[in-house]
């Protein structure tokens, strides 16, 4: 007799489990982005894989608000409060860019109850950078 060859099902009948499972992540990366216009805050677990973000512009600031300090900490409140849930305890943060929502997103940080090991600025700076451009004749 011959053997039944299993029949494999396509990928349409086949039901697909819930993308978002309760994982639990007792360490991990915040990373925060603070430029002139907008304030994002990504958190990740230690292999760099992101668990939740957040940005000024997707908590409903418009315009020049997005920039500003209450906004960069609303942000990192929406990013951090998903994470706690899951049972975030450490986390490192790495900060880059000169805007004003800096010290608000890591003052929020601090406030929300995860233990900070390392706050470290990760802000490019240029070791010589573009060539200036040709002096201006008159």
């Amino acid at each position: 007799m011959a053997k039944a060859i299993p029949r494999t099902r396509s990928r349409r009948n086949v039901r697909i489990g819930s993308r978002k499972r309760a994982r639990r992540i007792p360490k991990g990366v915040i990373h925060v982005q603070a430029s002139l216009n907008n304030t994002i805050v990504t958190v990740t677990d230690v292999r760099g894989q992101v668990v939740s973000w957040s940005s000024a512009g997707t908590c409903g600031f418009k315009g020049k608000r997005r920039g500003t300090p209450f906004a960069a900490q609303t942000t990192a409140e929406n990013a951090i409060g998903t994470v706690v849930d899951q049972g975030m305890q450490r986390a490192a943060v790495m900060i880059k860019g000169p805007g004003l929502g800096r010290d608000a997103a890591l003052r929020s940080i601090f406030r929300s109850g995860i233990r900070l090991t390392i706050v470290r600025d990760v802000t490019p700076l240029p070791h010589n950078g573009c060539r200036p451009p040709k002096k201006r004749r008159v």
